[in-house]
């Protein structure tokens, strides 16, 4: 189970990561880098259903799609891979623990990806050496140590 959980991962990081890549540095747009990946890996997996376990040859190909709508991002000022990485292997864990309760609605993967890369823009952000929260942070912690001294 824990190696099936790191495939996942891995999928999910090199999904938003070629995506983005394919969709910037190759110029072919975001939806058609996403839509030409998640066709090959489709394939693959619809081709050579035998290659991994069952759970892995149902997973990898729903997180790989999911994952290149992380890589559909905004380059403006994005171009960060570690984000995206980032991102990824948070759509994935959030991915492996969901609730069996959210079967069968729409849009799920797209709203996964949206929290996901949201949230760690927003990290990205707060601990940003610029931010507002992180300076906030900083002077608690001088005044804190310069009280104790």
């Amino acid at each position: 189970m824990f190696i099936n959980s790191i495939i996942i991962i891995v999928t999910s990081m090199i999904g938003a990561i070629l995506t983005f890549y394919i969709s910037e540095s190759l110029n072919q747009g975001a939806v058609r880098a996403s839509s030409l990946l998640a066709l090959l890996v489709g394939l693959f997996f619809y081709v050579f259903p035998d290659v991994l376990n069952v759970y892995l040859t149902k997973s990898i190909p729903v997180v790989f799609i999911g994952a290149t709508f992380i890589g559909m991002a905004s380059p403006k000022g994005r171009n960060n891979y570690l984000l995206l990485a980032v991102a990824g292997v948070l759509f994935s864990l959030v991915y492996i623990n969901k609730s069996r309760f959210f079967n069968g609605y729409g849009g799920a993967l797209g709203t996964l990806a949206f929290i996901a890369l949201l949230s760690t823009l927003a990290l990205n952000h707060i601990f940003s050496r610029h931010s507002p929260v992180l300076k906030r942070l900083q002077s608690i912690k001088n005044k804190v140590f310069k009280h104790k001294s």
